[in-house]
């Protein structure tokens, strides 16, 4: 297609409000190292690596239950996130090798009934725990 076929520059005669400025302005905030890209302190990776012997119990106990991982309320969306077991160790190891979690897929029409929260796991190990 010839040049002169093409329609006009509406910012020709004022590059100043030509929004594609802004593009620069965003691949220089991508180059930016966030805090979610910084690695884990001592004290993260100890957290961490707690939060991964406590899931091999949780799973250990009521995976043979029928609970098939953990359900988390998501405050920036405002909805309800279920983590199967495997995924859940798959995103607590990356964090702890990489100091973030990638975005997964989340788990096809999960039945609310077969997760159970972080904090009910914690409460059902040290109660089966302590009766042994």
């Amino acid at each position: 297609m010839p040049y002169e076929a093409l329609p006009p520059d509406p910012f020709a005669g004022d590059p100043s409000s030509d929004p594609s400025r802004m593009l620069d302005a965003l691949a220089d905030l991508t180059d930016v190292t966030g805090p979610e890209d910084l690695p884990l302190d001592d004290e993260e990776r100890e957290e961490v690596i707690a939060d991964l012997g406590d899931l091999a119990v949780f799973q250990a106990l009521l995976a043979p239950r029928g609970i098939r991982g953990v359900v988390v309320d998501c405050e920036d969306c405002e909805e309800q996130h279920f983590h199967d077991w495997d995924l859940l160790r798959a995103s607590l190891q990356q964090l702890l090798e990489e100091g973030h979690m990638r975005p997964h897929e989340p788990p096809f029409d999960p039945d609310p009934a077969a997760y159970v929260t972080w904090e009910y796991c914690r409460g059902f190990a040290d109660a089966t725990l302590a009766e042994q």
